[in-house]
């Protein structure tokens, strides 16, 4: 049972009572609270364990521990948030909530973060839940294990640990929400990158069955890498380590010389060109079927899209876009070929978009490959539940970032007011596709429609921050910038 206790809200668990704080507009907030038992010890890599009760009040006035993680590299971290906590209770997750009482049978968002499976956590200021308790939602933020603790392959491991951990989260939800003034047949669980690959496999992990009914993939498609991209990152460390590639001997080594060694394989890692790096595998105990698949057979209600230039996230901090517009038509080339493409789809595009240049060219094309192309194929396929998509053009006041990976999550959340979201955003991002944007996720979390028709395979996306129809998707004509001291290369 739910009740103010003496100044400070307090919700019942299974695991015993939690004492959070009132935040603005009288919602309340709790933090850090534990919904599976500290990864240490012999419990590093082994699946989720329920966390041990407690006797009393716990206090969740602060966030929890972050899972172990290795930082941005500087021209990445000046755009993104990464806040690190220490401890072992990485396990842990928060609740925003109107009204903590069991009776009210709220709406329930579970944020799942992205960070490519390495980074990452629900303790980025970018995340709030206040803007969605305001209106009506109960929105819960998890952490979970990450890298070669979440992710690597190993023979006396279980796979996909860090998708096991999602689940415990949820499990907790089914479990506990109630005690929020959550409704726990009222779930929907949504993502961006990372966050929505896997949400893609929660799509199709049977332990994940009837835990939520609708979902939200934010620039990330379902996907189950080859097991030897991974099993590669694994080999790398085991060598800079000088043990066996096992998780006992991982364990024996220590984290912090775990994190060095994932440091390193990291720099030699290229998610995006197809070279080795940590993700979900397909897995008989775990996710036995390819997640694309399954997804296309949910009955989850889906809304699924996509930012119009996610590229120049990638390439503009690095100074990838300089060296492929060097490249020209050798850039395109490459692209093509790793797209998948044939040359009428290249000559296409080109007449769509005239006006673009070599590297944004090959980034539309890899993006098509990565992003656009299976979640069109997902949301065209499915006869069983509708499929919403969108696309967000508005770009960054940053010069370079254009409508870039990741931009969006500020308007999604409402929370541009937050310094941090000015990092990617720029100055004066507009309040009114904030507002837009939020009100269309709390209205799917509620009733199952964004406001606007389910996609039926043909037409244009519902756009945000650009014009409906009568222009190419992603195109670059006269972005407007707004100069700021974060200039990229």
């Amino acid at each position: 049972m739910s009740a103010a206790g003496g100044d400070r809200p307090r919700a019942g668990t299974r695991y015993g009572t939690v004492e959070g704080r009132w935040g603005s507009g009288g919602t309340a907030v709790f933090r850090g609270i534990p919904y599976a038992a500290p990864p240490v010890g012999v419990r590093l890599f082994a699946a989720p364990a329920p966390p041990d009760p407690w006797d009393g009040v716990r206090d969740a006035g602060a966030f929890g521990a972050t899972a172990p993680k290795v930082p941005y590299p500087d021209t990445f971290a000046a755009l993104l948030s990464d806040p690190v906590i220490e401890g072992d209770d990485c396990l842990n997750l928060n609740v925003w909530t109107p009204d903590p009482d069991p009776a009210a049978r709220l709406p329930v968002m579970v944020w799942i973060h992205g960070g490519a499976h390495t980074r990452g956590s629900s303790a980025v200021p970018v995340y709030d839940g206040s803007a969605f308790a305001r209106d009506g939602v109960v929105l819960v933020s998890i952490n979970f294990r990450l890298g070669v603790l979440g992710y690597g392959l190993f023979p006396d491991a279980p796979a996909n640990r860090g998708l096991l951990d999602q689940i415990a989260a949820l499990e907790w939800v089914r479990d506990n929400i109630a005690g929020f003034g959550g409704d726990p047949g009222r779930v929907t669980v949504f993502g961006e990158s990372a966050g929505a690959i896997s949400i893609g496999a929660l799509l199709a992990a049977p332990r994940a069955r009837g835990l939520f009914r609708r979902a939200v993939l934010q620039s990330g498609a379902p996907e189950a890498l080859p097991r030897d991209r991974v099993r590669t990152m694994v080999r790398r460390m085991a060598s800079l380590l000088k043990v066996p590639a096992t998780a006992a001997a991982f364990a024996a080594a220590g984290p912090s010389a775990l994190l060095t060694a994932q440091a390193a394989v990291l720099r030699r890692s290229s998610p995006v060109l197809g070279g080795a790096a940590f993700g979900l595998v397909v897995d008989p105990d775990t996710l036995p079927v390819d997640p694309l698949e399954a997804a296309t057979a949910s009955e989850a209600a889906l809304l699924v899209g996509w930012t119009s230039q996610e590229h120049r996230l990638w390439l503009a901090p690095t100074g990838g876009m300089r060296t492929l517009d060097r490249l020209g038509p050798l850039a395109v080339a490459l692209a093509r070929a790793r797209s998948g493409k044939d040359r009428a789809a290249v000559r296409a595009l080109r007449t769509a978009l005239p006006d673009l240049g070599p590297a944004d060219l090959a980034g539309h094309l890899l993006t098509d490959r990565l992003l656009r192309d299976p979640l069109r194929r997902l949301a065209g396929a499915r006869r069983t539940a509708p499929s919403h998509l969108y696309e967000f053009r508005w770009p960054s006041g940053v010069p370079g970032l254009g409508a870039c990976h990741a931009l969006e999550l500020g308007f999604v959340f409402d929370t541009l007011g937050v310094p941090e979201s000015s990092w990617l955003a720029g100055p004066d991002a507009p309040q009114h596709l904030a507002d837009e944007m939020h009100a269309a996720w709390v209205r799917f979390a509620t009733v199952g429609d964004p406001g606007w028709a389910p996609w039926d395979g043909n037409g244009p996306p519902k756009v945000f921050g650009g014009p409906e129809q009568g222009e190419a998707l992603g195109s670059e004509r006269e972005l407007p910038v707004v100069a700021t001291p974060r200039v990229l290369p």
